[in-house]
């Protein structure tokens, strides 16, 4: 179990390095919900908490990954494409391995900012035009199926999908502009557990739109090169909890 430790010395953004700076999807996705957060992460070198491992959802992506793994090396469908009437088989990438390891990935160097963009996808499939689908795994547990991501926070996936593409492009790869949320559902109804969790596999199809990338990839690179600490989102509740914590405890005196 990991704690948190303070101030970090590593991946540290330095306004007068001339080497490249490494921005992850996730840390898009973090300036996204907050440039206060995001700022005091990579400039000041603080992470917010950490939380909880999602211990099970890991084991779901390891096992499907197995799997599709298995059709991959004799270059048939998966029965779910067959399922789902989807033109493809998982692609044998001489690089899907590492795209798909974390803290590798797939990578672009964005020249005019100085920043390489980075993310690890989760699984990739080629279809009979030769161009490559992003899937991505998810898992939970819902009483309802899920046939579509129709919750605000379902956002976040979608542009986690659009970077994957993004990147995938900029790597000059032949890309569908069709890719798939599989989404792995434990269902709760099931009167005996008998040591197992049942699943309903369903997939969701999502037409990427990377458009809005590179303008993100110039506001983070002015985020970054700031003197100034940017105004926290009004949306963060961790910046919140600083607020509301620095508010109460100046009322004591120590």
């Amino acid at each position: 179990m990991s704690y948190y430790s303070g101030k970090r010395t590593r991946n540290i953004y330095d306004p007068y390095s001339e080497n490249t700076f490494n921005v992850s999807r996730t840390r898009i996705e973090l300036f996204m919900e907050c440039p206060r957060c995001f700022y005091i992460d990579r400039r000041l070198g603080v992470d917010r908490p950490p939380g909880f491992p999602f211990t099970i959802n890991n084991t779901v992506d390891s096992r499907l990954k197995n799997e599709f793994d298995k059709y991959r090396l004799i270059g048939n469908p998966h029965p779910l494409m067959k399922e789902n009437n989807v033109d493809a088989i998982p692609a044998n990438h001489p690089k899907i391995n590492e795209w798909r390891e974390n803290f590798k990935g797939i990578k672009h160097y964005h020249e005019k900012t100085n920043i390489t963009i980075t993310g690890a996808i989760d699984d990739l499939w080629i279809n009979s035009k030769k161009e490559l689908i992003i899937v991505d795994y998810k898992a939970t547990s819902n009483k309802e199926s899920i046939y579509e991501l129709n919750n605000t926070w379902h956002n976040a996936y979608r542009r986690q999908m659009d970077i994957y593409q993004w990147l995938l492009i900029q790597n000059e790869n032949a890309v569908s502009e069709v890719s798939y949320f599989l989404y792995c559902n434990a269902k709760k109804e099931d009167i005996d557990f008998n040591n197992t969790l049942n699943f309903e596999m369903t997939l969701i199809p999502y037409k990427a739109d990377p458009s809005w990338i590179e303008n993100k990839i110039y506001d983070i690179k002015n985020c970054l090169d700031s003197s100034n600490i940017p105004e926290a989102s009004m949306k963060c509740d961790y910046c919140k909890y600083i607020q509301s914590y620095n508010s109460e405890i100046s009322e004591f005196d120590f």
